[in-house]
């Protein structure tokens, strides 16, 4: 009798625990997953360490001003660091930002190769980084995305421009970017593409001009005394060595944009001043104002939003005929 009075306790005790089990179980999970949400960023949360090559031109002290200006206005805090032109100073720097935990990671390398090292551990410590300007040899996987110019079509451009000014017939002479320099590399193969369909074209010297204005000048001093009339062009990868080989051409007696046509890439102001004085004969665009964009990437970044691998500058080619009008519209 009494196992038959006790049988129904026990099953109303065994669903009572079940039910104890299982609502005990729903309050636990419920709070965990909440937890694991995190909480997306704003700009005001968002810490970002930017290795910069340098100062080498007018251009890259437009690009570091649109990048601080922009963190300024957004509320940014932005740790910011000059590679002074040596990617040893940028790979430092990297590690620095890896070891403050930033949220995010911008780089403009110096140069194309010895990156992967640096940029797989940040991958590891959960950093992504953001590539601005110019691109790295690294694989797709160590970073985030890329935002910055096509090169190789900038080279192309100053190509066709070229082609024109010579009427298809003459000597080139070349002032190349800093060795090893994804801008260097592609400006130079974007200009040879298209050179191929013009066999009375020459490029009969190319020269490292270091993206400065005093190499600049150096280098196409050297190219005169070597080749003197020889040369009918001059393609500068960046304008600020065209400005240097301006007063080169000029010392040397001839006038530039005239005797020698000049066409070069970036398209900053002095450039356009350049053109208004009938120095420079075209300037192929390179936008440096990448700031805004580059932070917008690196909050989404950081909260886990996708973003394309590359995305490339909008940007134009300038002539003498309007630069005194587009002249003061110029932000850098």
């Amino acid at each position: 009798m009494r196992t038959q009075q006790g049988t129904p306790k026990i099953w109303k005790m065994l669903l009572l625990l079940l039910l104890i089990f299982l609502v005990a179980c729903s309050q636990q999970s419920t709070p965990p997953s909440m937890a694991t949400t995190r909480p997306k960023k704003t700009y005001r949360d968002l810490v970002v360490g930017f290795a910069q090559v340098g100062a080498e031109s007018e251009w890259r002290t437009g690009n570091t001003a649109s990048i601080k200006e922009a963190a300024e206005e957004l509320g940014v805090e932005l740790i910011f660091a000059d590679g002074q032109q040596s990617q040893e100073n940028q790979i430092k720097a990297i590690r620095t930002f890896i070891a403050q935990q930033v949220d995010v990671i911008g780089v403009s390398p110096v140069v194309e190769n010895g990156w992967d090292s640096v940029f797989q551990e940040a991958r590891d410590a959960g950093i992504p980084i953001i590539l601005v300007d110019r691109r790295a040899n690294v694989d797709e996987s160590l970073y985030a995305t890329h935002l910055g110019s096509d090169f190789v079509e900038e080279g192309r451009n100053a190509a066709r421009v070229m082609a024109k000014l010579l009427n298809g017939k003459g000597n080139i002479v070349e002032l190349t970017g800093t060795t090893g320099s994804a801008p260097a590399i592609d400006r130079y193969k974007g200009f040879r593409e298209i050179m191929q369909e013009y066999p009375e074209i020459h490029i009969i010297a190319s020269v490292d001009g270091d993206f400065t204005r005093a190499r600049g000048k150096e280098a196409m001093a050297d190219l005169l005394k070597q080749y003197g009339s020889q040369i009918n062009a001059l393609y500068a990868h960046n304008d600020d060595m065209a400005i240097g080989a301006i007063k080169a051409i000029e010392e040397y007696g001839l006038q530039p944009g005239v005797d020698i046509k000049i066409v070069s890439i970036d398209a900053i102001r002095d450039a356009f001043q350049a053109m208004i004085d009938g120095k420079l004969n075209a300037t192929v665009e390179c936008n440096p104002l990448l700031g805004p964009k580059f932070f917008e990437l690196a909050l989404k970044v950081v909260n886990g939003e996708a973003v394309p691998k590359w995305i490339p500058s909008s940007e134009s080619i300038f002539y003498p005929e309007n630069a005194r009008e587009i002249l003061p519209s110029r932000k850098y």
